[in-house]
């Protein structure tokens, strides 16, 4: 129970475009880090040769679907063997930024079954401690895209956006998964995250 205590706890935020999710991720880990706790802000896709190579894809050129999948895949088994275990092990807190449930709803709205990817990615990549969905309404997300100044990409259409919101709360009743209303302010976000994340560690 003791080597329990001290493995540290993968916290992952997932949410559909809009939500604020790389906002909170940066605060969480800020937070458990000025309470004396080790914390390691970190993403999907990762910044390992995988990852790189899938960020330069997105402005630079889309592969085909298939090799895409591929790809995240590559990236995410290297980002849990290299990263995310070692540093769970260590007892760092690990406090992610998208996992496999990004794969489950943008690659499934991009025609792969859903169930599979989950099954493929449960297969090699752990699940997390914490899994916090920031949820929030397509209308709502359209708007904060539209506000922030970018151009709306093919997963940010509202079809899309739906699809994945529901992918995304599929898993809501996991004994792992948060639903967070992420309509209101940034602060008030944090705060409950923050509250839950310390009832895990505690």
């Amino acid at each position: 129970m003791d080597e329990q205590k001290k493995r540290g706890l993968l916290i992952v935020v997932e949410g559909i475009d809009g939500t604020g999710k790389s906002s909170q991720v940066k605060m969480l880990a800020d937070a458990l880090r000025s309470i004396g706790e080790d914390a390691l802000q970190d993403r999907e896709p990762s910044d390992g040769p995988f990852g790189k190579i899938l960020r330069a894809s997105m402005t630079e050129g889309r592969f085909s679907p298939d090799a895409e999948l591929e790809m995240f895949h590559k990236d995410r088994r290297q980002h849990v063997n290299d990263v995310i275990l070692p540093a769970l092990e260590a007892g760092t807190h690990v406090v992610l930024d998208r996992y496999y449930f990004s794969t489950m709803a943008y690659q499934g709205a991009n025609g792969f079954d859903v169930a599979e990817l989950r099954e493929t990615n449960e297969s090699f990549a752990p699940a997390p401690d914490i899994l916090f969905i920031l949820d929030l309404d397509v209308d709502q997300a359209l708007e904060r895209i539209g506000t922030r100044g970018d151009e709306a990409n093919e997963f940010e259409q509202r079809d899309a956006l739906q699809f994945c919101r529901d992918v995304f709360l599929s898993v809501k009743d996991e004994s792992y998964a948060r639903v967070i209303d992420s309509s209101p302010s940034i602060e008030t976000i944090h705060a409950e995250m923050l509250k839950l994340a310390l009832a895990e560690i505690h």
